[in-house]
C-alpha cells in the first residue's frame, strides 16, 4: 500500500508546475528532519526495503534524495537480499532421515489418545504386529507427550530362572459399597502369564494353598515360587508348596521391588483397567478380571517377550488390507489388525 500511495503521487506530479514540486519537496525534507530529531533509529518494512533497493538501482543520484536512511543502510540491503536469492537458489536436501507418511502419524497419535497409558514401546509393539517397520525412536518423535518405560533392577536371577520361576501376590479392590475384595495372582515370569486368579472377601491360608493346586495341576508346578512375608502364607501354604516340589524365594521384609514381576502386572491391572471402573461385587470384579487377562494374554504387546504378547500374536503385513481398531475391555484399550478392503 504504501509503495502504491508513492507511485500514485508520482504521476500526479508529472501534472504539476516546477514551483508546486519544490515548494512540496520543502515541506517533505522538514517533516523528515523532525522525525529524525524524534526517532532515533527507523524501522522500516520489507516492502521499504525493496522500493529502495529498486530506486537506488533505476535513479541517478540517489544518495543525495536520502534523509531518513543513510546509503550505505540499502546497500546493505541489497547484499543481504543477494545472499538470501543465492541461497534460496542453490538449496539441497533437507539433511536427516526422510519424514514418515503423514498417516502414519496420526495412526501413532490416535493409538497415544484412544488408549489409556500407552507409550512408545507398547504403540511400538502394536505397528510390528501391523507389519509396520518402523523405529521406536521415530514413534516416540512424534508422539504428543512421549513417556520413558520404568527401568528394571534385580534382574541376575530372574533372567537365569525365568523359564522355572514363578510368582504370587495379592492386592486389595474395594467395592462400591466400600468392602474390601482380595485378589489373588500366580505369574509365570517365562512368558509374564497369569497362570491363575481368584477373588475373596475373606482369604485365608487354606484357600491360598487350595489356590496353589489349581495353578499348577498335572505336574505343571515350577522350580522356584517367589513371594513375600505376609502373614497370610502360613504353614497351610507352605506345606502345599512343599508337596508341589516348590522351592519359596521369600523377599526381604518391606521389600516389594524383589518381586517386580507380580507388582508390575499389579499395576498394569489398575492402570489400564481397574483405575477406570468401580467394583460392584465379588462376582462383577472376577468377571471383569476375566475379560481384561483375555486382552492382557492375547493382545497386550509385552516389553519382556520382545512386544509380544504372552500368547504369540502373528504379524500381519500391509497386504492383507486396511488397519481397523478393535475395541477391547470396555473400549479402554484396543486391538490392531488389518482387514481386505
Amino acid at each position: 500500500m504504501p509503495i502504491l500511495l508513492l507511485i500514485i503521487r508520482l504521476v500526479h506530479s508529472l501534472f504539476r508546475s516546477q514551483r508546486q514540486l519544490a515548494l512540496e519537496n520543502l515541506a517533505l525534507r522538514q517533516q523528515v528532519v523532525m522525525l529524525r530529531q524524534s526517532v532515533k533509529k527507523p524501522r522500516p518494512s520489507v516492502a521499504d526495503k525493496l522500493f529502495w533497493i529498486i530506486f537506488s538501482r533505476y535513479v541517478e543520484d540517489w544518495r543525495k534524495l536520502l534523509y531518513g536512511l543513510h546509503p550505505d543502510t540499502v546497500v546493505r540491503w541489497h547484499r543481504q537480499g543477494f545472499r538470501l536469492y543465492w541461497r534460496w537458489k542453490s538449496r539441497g536436501p533437507r539433511p536427516g532421515r526422510p519424514a514418515i507418511d503423514v498417516g502414519l502419524r496420526k495412526l501413532i497419535r490416535e493409538m497415544q489418545a484412544t488408549n489409556m497409558g500407552w507409550g512408545a514401546p507398547r504403540i511400538h509393539g502394536e505397528l510390528l504386529k501391523l507389519g509396520i517397520e518402523v523405529s521406536q525412536a521415530t514413534v516416540s518423535k512424534y508422539m504428543r507427550h512421549p513417556n520413558k518405560p520404568p527401568s528394571q533392577t534385580w534382574r541376575t536371577f530372574l533372567s537365569n530362572h525365568t523359564e522355572c520361576l514363578a510368582a504370587m501376590d495379592f492386592f486389595t479392590v474395594p467395592t462400591a459399597r466400600f468392602r474390601i475384595l482380595y485378589v489373588f495372582i500366580v505369574l509365570s515370569h517365562d512368558r509374564r502369564e497369569v497362570v491363575h486368579f481368584n477373588v475373596t472377601e475373606h482369604p485365608t491360608a487354606q484357600w491360598t494353598a487350595q489356590q496353589l493346586v489349581e495353578a499348577f495341576p498335572f505336574d505343571s508346578a515350577p522350580r522356584y515360587l517367589l513371594r513375600d512375608r505376609d502373614a497370610i502364607y502360613g504353614d497351610a501354604v507352605r506345606r502345599r508348596i512343599k508337596s508341589l516340589g516348590i522351592e519359596e524365594v521369600v523377599t526381604a521384609p518391606r521389600s516389594p521391588w524383589q518381586n517386580p514381576f507380580a507388582e508390575r502386572i499389579i499395576g498394569s491391572i489398575r492402570r489400564d483397567w481397574l483405575d477406570h471402573i468401580i467394583v460392584l461385587n465379588e462376582r462383577h470384579l472376577r468377571r471383569t478380571l476375566r475379560e481384561y487377562f483375555n486382552y492382557y494374554h492375547t493382545c497386550r504387546t509385552h516389553l519382556s517377550v520382545n512386544k509380544d504378547p504372552p500368547e504369540t500374536r502373528p504379524v500381519e503385513p500391509p497386504k492383507l488390507g486396511n488397519i481397523v481398531a478393535f475395541p477391547r475391555v470396555g473400549g479402554l484399550h484396543h486391538r490392531y489388525g488389518r482387514i481386505a478392503a
